[in-house]
C-alpha cells in the first residue's frame, strides 16, 4: 500500500508541475485570461496565502512552506501505516498535492493557480492540479474512514 501511495504522489507532483510550466508560459502570452466556456476560464493567479487567499502576506511564505512540510511528513508516515487501497490513494493524492504547492512556494513565493469556474451562484477561487488532488484525496480519506468504521462496527469520529 505504501508504494501505491508514493506512486500516486509522484504522478500528482509530475502532472502538477508540468501543467504549471505549460500554463505559466501560456498565461504570459494571454495576460487577460482565456475563456474556455461560458463558465470556465484559464487565468493566472498567484496565491500567496492558503485556501481562498487567507494568510497571504510577505512574511508568510516560509511559514506556509514549513507548515505544509510538517503536514506532508505526517501524511507520509500515515501512508506507511495504510492498510487498504482507498486510504493509500487518498493519502498519496494529498501528499502529492501538498508537495506540488510547496515546490511553487519555494520557486515562486506563491502558488500558481489557473482554473477559474464561474458557477451560477458564485465564482469559485482559481485552483490548480495540486489543489484538486488534495480535495479528492481528503474526500477519499473521509469516505474510507466512514466505511471502514461501519465495517468494523465502530463509530467514526
Amino acid at each position: 500500500m505504501f508504494r501505491l501511495g508514493l506512486f500516486i504522489a509522484s504522478i500528482i507532483i509530475a502532472v502538477d508541475q508540468i501543467s504549471k510550466m505549460y500554463l505559466i508560459d501560456l498565461m504570459a502570452r494571454h495576460p487577460g485570461g482565456i475563456e474556455v466556456t461560458s463558465f470556465f476560464n484559464l487565468v493566472m493567479v498567484w496565491n500567496r496565502g492558503v485556501s481562498f487567499g487567507m494568510f497571504a502576506g510577505d512574511n508568510m511564505r516560509w511559514i506556509l512552506v514549513a507548515v505544509a512540510s510538517v503536514i506532508s511528513v505526517v501524511v507520509f508516515f500515515w501512508l506507511r501505516k495504510a492498510t487498504n487501497q482507498i486510504l493509500s490513494i487518498g493519502l498519496g493524492l494529498v501528499l502529492g498535492g501538498a508537495i506540488g504547492n510547496i515546490i511553487d512556494r519555494i520557486r515562486f513565493g506563491a502558488v500558481a493557480d489557473f482554473f477559474d469556474f464561474d458557477l451560477i451562484i458564485m465564482r469559485w477561487p482559481a485552483f490548480n492540479v495540486a489543489d484538486m488532488a488534495i480535495v479528492v484525496g481528503v474526500i477519499a480519506i473521509l469516505l474510507e474512514n466512514l466505511f471502514q468504521g461501519r465495517k468494523s462496527g465502530k463509530m467514526s469520529s
